[in-house]
């Protein structure tokens, strides 16, 4: 079924997908080489270039300074997996049906005291799509995945495929290095115990072990174009960093920044930030840097941070649940110190990449191509960006819903009642002003369309419960 669904999609499928995508922008004939980093629940503020004063992020601080760095960028999901499938596929969480992260809870399941059970929805990414990691391959790219895949639990109910026959491997990498179920890692210390990581030297540091694993595939690979995935574990649960790095914080906890709430989490952050700073000094002395597009971006936002002024958190569709870091930097092609307030979301890497690398088209996709934004030569034809989210989350108590930002407004529906809230984030960025009430044209209208494009994927939708 998953594979008719796809081939139908692929065919048939136009309006709203087709019609959002702005018209290329010729970059050249060669292709980039494309490194795209992905932290695990970093949020939107949890950098010093984002505004966070008491963090260290030199090197993602420079990365900025070097390319351009976007205000308004989205993850496809507030939970991890949903976002992972969609930078995969190009295609909304909603549309794939993997709605929630992979361990999530399961279809049927209802909070105690709610009325609303949730559906039934995907843990896995089926092989029956066409990653991008493949298009890569056909292009004549190297291809590896280092770190965190939480794409292949098993489908629901069945044995088969097996959980490593859904690993990176088999869908599109020549190399996985830490690719598996694991949506954690069990410590950020060897032995990692991990079933697709050798278990390391003495109390090494995952990200920075991370960092040398990506460093030797290029080392290995930068006679022909390549493709790195490098999604961190960091910085997700277990809070682990090294000693020097969490005394520092403790210290300005202390001293300078009481605002400091976990100075483990801000260490790992500045962790995070040395270890990309290993791979970043490798293209530069190696040549390769001018040759190379680097993305970095988050899965979806924190656990455990303060997010202010954004409301919400991980598994909330509020701002601090959805809007996430997002740097590029691609040297003679973008502006160096550019800032972009435009509205992007995680499918528009697949489409840029598309466009770009010069890859073998896959039909239709739920995301733009941000070349024009990142040349400075166009803006995005399309007038909005859709979220889907009927799960409960692990984490904090949240509610199902669905969302829809265009322009300066942000609506989200929540299946339970009251359901509509109406927001002006330039004016509301925190999302404390509900509108809907004030504004009941500017809601019946962005309801409409959100109603559309839920009707359009197929989105799933949470079960009432009756009496």
């Amino acid at each position: 079924m998953a594979q008719l669904f796809s081939r139908l999609f692929l065919v048939l499928v136009t309006g709203s997908v087709g019609c959002g995508i702005a018209t290329k922008v010729s970059v050249g004939q060669q292709a980039p080489n494309v490194v795209l980093i992905m932290a695990d629940d970093l949020g939107w503020k949890d950098l010093n270039c984002y505004g966070n004063d008491s963090l260290d992020t030199p090197v993602l601080n420079q990365l900025a300074d070097q390319g351009m760095l976007f205000t308004s960028a989205y993850s496809a999901s507030p939970v991890c997996s949903p976002t992972r499938a969609a930078m995969m596929t190009g295609l909304a969480p909603a549309r794939l049906n993997i709605t929630n992260h992979a361990a999530g809870h399961p279809p049927g399941f209802t909070l105690p005291g709610t009325r609303l059970q949730t559906p039934l929805w995907n843990r896995h990414l089926s092989l029956d799509y066409q990653t991008i990691a493949e298009r890569f391959q056909q292009a004549g790219y190297a291809t590896a995945f280092v770190g965190k895949w939480h794409l292949s639990h098993r489908p629901n109910g069945s044995k088969s495929p097996t959980e490593e026959e859904l690993r990176p491997e088999h869908q599109g990498f020549d190399v996985n290095i830490g690719g598996c179920d694991f949506g954690g890692p069990p410590s950020y210390f060897s032995p990692f115990r991990n079933p697709a990581l050798d278990k390391g030297g003495q109390q090494e540091y995952l990200p920075f072990r991370l960092a040398d694993e990506c460093i030797e595939f290029i080392r290995s690979n930068k006679s022909k174009p390549f493709f790195l995935c490098w999604w961190n574990y960091s910085v997700h649960y277990p809070f682990q960093a090294p000693e020097e790095l969490v005394k520092k914080y403790q210290d300005r906890k202390s001293n300078v920044h009481p605002e400091i709430s976990n100075p483990t989490y801000a260490a790992m952050i500045e962790g995070m930030d040395q270890s990309i700073g290993r791979l970043i000094e490798y293209l530069n002395v190696s040549d390769l840097a001018d040759q190379t597009l680097v993305i970095f971006t988050s899965d979806n936002g924190p656990f455990a941070a303060d997010v202010r002024p954004l409301r919400g958190e991980k598994g909330h569709l509020y701002e601090g649940g959805i809007r996430v870091p997002f740097i590029a930097r691609w040297p003679g092609k973008i502006q160096p110190g550019s800032r972009s307030d435009t509205p992007i979301i995680s499918m528009d890497v697949v489409a840029t990449l598309e466009n770009v690398c010069h890859l073998p088209s896959n039909g239709p996709l739920d995301g733009s191509d941000l070349t024009p934004v990142l040349t400075g030569q166009g803006q995005l034809a399309r007038e909005a960006i859709y979220f889907h989210y009927p799960n409960y989350a692990f984490h904090k108590k949240n509610r199902m819903g669905s969302a829809i930002r265009q322009g300066d407004f942000k609506l989200i529906k929540f299946y339970d009642g009251p359901n509509i809230e109406l927001y002006n984030l330039k004016a509301d960025i925190g999302e404390q002003n509900n509108l809907s009430e004030s504004n009941p044209r500017v809601a019946q209208q962005l309801e409409n369309k959100l109603d559309h494009w839920l009707k359009e994927t197929g989105a799933s939708q949470p079960l009432r419960l009756t009496d």
